[in-house]
């Protein structure tokens, strides 16, 4: 089991105080703290060991290399991917989406051709779709959520049709906590030839993750959300995808030779990651995971679904506050609105007065927020570092805020 206490005390930033109240830190959704490894890490790489990666032969260099270069191999080791050539080191998942949109689809997609969504996706995995919507005619269809936010995968699976190209998922809501079959998912479209795109980005967060098992063609990952630093990130692609790409962008390190008529470029994953990259961001990123699997992503995962359910039980028993998101089996996250006057950036004013930290607005959620039928959302999302009493402090507040609003 779990030791939040112990975890608590690697944190830093968990010990200070807001508006002289302590810290309650429920913006995990949008980005985690950072442990004093990562911390640390990233002081380290720039204060004694920082050079620019790849091809330099002074000591520096190739410490800076081995570093950044060792980090494919623990991304991989995270997401349960046996080759670490199928890893593509970048700043995180909006990248990694933008990669597949215009190395992949872009010159694969005509007009008329299909990408699947679901109501539930985030902007970065809906925004890139859309410029292929605008620029190439591609259509989007839309695949929405019952009334407790469930997405049942069989309807996924029914919307493919004959031009359907791509489906593009997330594994788990920023907005709902809702958890997705996507193997299911995946099983289904790779009969059909139809590649499939999983956002990560909160799935890797709070539940280990297998993409050997998944079968997915691409996976993304972004580091702040993973303990880790801002500007960090990865993609998994399947080998053969690779085969089936353009490069992205173009400069140094991507290519194998350049001339005045010609280029030729690197092999993958080196093909889609142009210039000097995130080298400190992608260190600390490394520490991070690595942080994870020490602490174990099963534990971490258990613990937050014992929050979860403490959360939920004294959630509900505030009748005056209406979630959005009530499966049963999903992610430490609330999202909730409030009888009343009290809009969702007013109780999260009020609330940031007793110390505790969440989210306001529509959380990059645009069609969600549709579904729903609301313009904003409060949210509270948990990691592993939160407690039970940290909910309690929670309720308190929103207690107070009723009060205020009533």
């Amino acid at each position: 089991m779990l030791d939040v206490d112990k975890i608590r005390a690697d944190f830093p930033i968990l010990k200070r105080e807001v508006n002289g109240k302590p810290l309650v830190y429920l913006d995990n959704g949008a980005s985690a703290q950072k442990p004093q490894a990562v911390i640390d890490a990233v002081t380290r790489a720039y204060s004694e060991e920082y050079a620019n990666v790849h091809r330099g032969l002074h000591t520096l260099s190739n410490i800076a290399t081995e570093k950044f270069e060792a980090v494919r191999g623990t991304v991989a080791r995270f997401l349960g991917v046996s080759d670490e050539s199928q890893i593509v080191l970048n700043s995180g998942t909006t990248e990694g989406i933008n990669m597949v949109a215009y190395g992949w689809a872009m010159p694969r997609m005509e007009p008329g051709d299909e990408i699947l969504l679901s109501v539930m996706e985030h902007h970065a995995n809906i925004v890139p779709w859309h410029f292929l919507r605008e620029r190439q005619g591609v259509k989007l269809t839309w695949v929405d959520t019952d009334a407790a936010g469930w997405l049942d995968p069989q309807k996924v699976i029914d919307a493919i049709g004959p031009r359907t190209k791509l489906i593009a998922i997330t594994q788990l809501s920023n907005v709902l906590g809702t958890k997705v079959d996507v193997k299911a998912i995946c099983d289904a479209a790779r009969a059909r030839g139809v590649a499939v795109l999983v956002d990560g980005s909160q799935g890797a967060v709070h539940m280990p993750v297998d993409l050997d098992e998944m079968g997915c063609d691409f996976y993304a990952i972004t580091g702040h959300k993973l303990y880790g630093p801002s500007a960090s990130g990865a993609i998994f692609v399947r080998g053969e995808r690779f085969e089936e790409m353009r490069p992205f962008m173009g400069g140094g390190d991507m290519i194998r030779d350049v001339s005045k008529d010609a280029v030729s470029y690197a092999d993958p994953p080196m093909k889609f990651e142009a210039g000097t990259p995130g080298i400190v961001q992608a260190i600390g990123l490394g520490v991070a995971l690595d942080y994870m699997m020490e602490v174990g992503v099963a534990d971490i995962a258990a613990h937050e679904d014992r929050l979860r359910d403490y959360a939920r039980a004294r959630l509900d028993g505030l009748n005056w506050l209406h979630q959005q998101g009530t499966v049963a089996d999903k992610a430490a996250i609330f999202s909730f609105t409030m009888d009343g006057a009290a809009h969702p950036h007013d109780i999260s004013t009020i609330l940031d007065k007793k110390g505790v930290a969440v989210r306001a607005g529509h959380h990059c959620a645009g069609p969600l927020m549709d579904h729903l039928g609301v313009s904003a959302t409060c949210r509270a999302s948990f990691a592993m570092y939160n407690t039970t009493a940290e909910v309690d402090t929670l309720v308190e507040a929103l207690e107070l805020c009723h009060e205020f609003f009533a």
